[in-house]
């Protein structure tokens, strides 16, 4: 779909909300679906090919490309959802053939955000544990990877008070010292390795301590970072008591693509994670806010944030046939986030997903053979996915020199990094990895094409040399040391 019919599909989107507001006097105040209503008109897994933008009579708009996501905002908006969980008074709700959300809260927000999850969790090849249609396990739509951390570790901590009353937790430091007291290395690509965490919690041991969650990464938002989830589930077997949490936020879309699962190590979290998220605002089409959680055992969470007082108590809830979203997350009310996310699956499909993911990975690819060959720029990590991290390093005048200190590096490269800030044209972010200054370049946008890669090389470059004179005019002028 290009610009102009999205914005011919804008004002059809524009006009089905203008004759909801026409109709609302016609409307009943009283829903008649029952739980479980929408699967009997919505695919229970997301369509391989994606569709096209329709103005069907009754049907709600379907999009073809991520830039058409705003789309389900107004329509969002129009509905007043406020998806506390499934009840069926309200004072207006409208019809859009499958849709009914409500002024109160909404049946549609929920059984949407059901399927949806269920969809993505297919997409990115999750084991059925995680899934909705379980019974067990499931998804929720939550705003950040912040908050799906936060609520994570709510549920396992009042897990591990459940299983261990007898031990005190002392606020949040076990849950620190669990998950951060590690050292990683450049060799190992910044990845957590099993021996290390395993020295860490017997430390936590010895002293008294009760680790109860660990949140290892695939694919840190700084550097793409893997932990090395095969050695930390090794070492999670000797720690059933341990609640261990797989952050994907920025990488977890690319486990859409098979060729990537590997890497990811995706067997191994299916097999022992006992939850997982992933931001489709990061890379996965979805305009902010859409934080993906899945978890194996949803019990954890409502045991751990129910909040049922008598105003908010309904039939189904009681009866427990339906899911009540506001006890997965950490506030009462909820967006329509789902959507959104509906949106751009049904749009692009798995095969268009897929391809947009696989894209981004080749391009970012291009960036980082450039910089391979580059005579002073220089790879710091290996490329990961669709990121690439590099500084500047000056090239030897002879193989003798001492090589440059890490100050002065690190000096130059804020220097680089000001240059390229100062642009208009270009949009780099800054990073530390073991206390080395790095310039990140991550691809993303659906719109980047190999002609916006190579530009970025060439800029990139350009400022570098720019950067790299003025930097040994000021070392000359100063008469400062700038190798070891």
């Amino acid at each position: 779909m290009d610009i102009e019919q999205f914005r011919k599909a804008g004002y059809q989107a524009i006009d089905r909300i203008c004759n909801y507001y026409y109709s609302l006097e016609e409307k009943s105040v009283v829903s008649k679906v029952e739980p479980g209503y929408l699967r009997q008109h919505i695919p229970l897994e997301p369509p391989e090919k994606g569709g096209r933008f329709s103005s069907h009579r009754g049907r709600l708009p379907e999009i073809h490309t991520s830039r058409f996501d705003p789309l389900a905002t107004p329509i969002i908006l129009c509905l007043f959802s406020n998806g506390m969980h499934f009840r069926r008074d309200a004072r207006r709700f409208v019809r859009l053939k499958y849709l009914q959300p409500w002024v109160q809260s909404s049946p549609a927000c929920t059984e949407l955000e059901a399927i949806v999850m269920d969809w993505a969790a297919n997409l990115l090849g999750l084991t059925p544990a995680f899934m909705n249609a379980s019974g067990v396990g499931g998804g929720v739509i939550q705003t950040t990877a912040s908050d799906s951390v936060l609520v994570t570790v709510v549920a396992a901590r009042a897990r591990h008070q459940r299983e261990h009353p007898d031990v005190k937790i002392q606020s949040w430091t076990c849950v620190w010292r669990a998950c951060s007291c590690h050292d990683v290395d450049l060799d190992d690509q910044l990845s957590l390795r099993g021996e290390a965490l395993r020295n860490a919690l017997e430390e936590d041991a010895r002293i008294g301590r009760h680790p109860f969650i660990l949140i290892a990464t695939v694919g840190s938002t700084s550097s793409g970072a893997v932990d090395n989830i095969p050695e930390i589930r090794e070492v999670a077997k000797d720690y059933p008591s341990l609640w261990v949490h797989i952050d994907a936020a920025w990488a977890g879309s690319a486990l859409s693509c098979p060729e990537n699962r590997g890497v990811l190590h995706l067997q191994d979290f299916n097999a022992f994670a006992d939850s997982v998220c992933t931001n489709f605002h990061k890379w996965g089409l979805v305009n902010f806010d859409c934080s993906a959680l899945w978890v194996r055992n949803r019990k954890n969470l409502t045991e751990a944030l129910d909040i049922t007082p008598t105003y908010l108590r309904t039939k189904h809830g009681d009866a427990g046939t339906v899911i009540d979203y506001r006890n997965w997350h950490l506030s009462l009310g909820r967006r329509f986030r789902s959507l959104k996310l509906w949106f751009v699956l049904r749009g692009f499909g798995v095969e268009g997903f897929r391809k947009y993911i696989r894209r981004c990975i080749e391009l970012n690819n291009l960036f980082a053979q450039q910089v391979e060959t580059s005579e002073h720029l220089q790879l710091v990590t290996k490329p990961s996915l669709a990121l690439t991290v590099f500084r500047l390093v000056p090239k030897p005048e002879s193989p003798d020199q001492p090589k440059f200190s890490l100050g002065s590096l690190n000096e130059l490269n804020r220097i680089f990094f000001g240059r390229l800030s100062a642009r208009d044209n270009i949009m780099l972010t800054q990073t530390s990895l073991n206390g080395i200054f790095c310039v990140r370049l991550a691809v993303g946008a659906a719109r980047t094409t190999e002609e916006h890669v190579r530009q970025a090389y060439d800029i990139v470059n350009k400022e570098a040399k720019v950067a790299l004179e003025s930097w040994e005019q000021t070392a000359n002028t100063n008469g400062v040391t700038i190798v070891a």
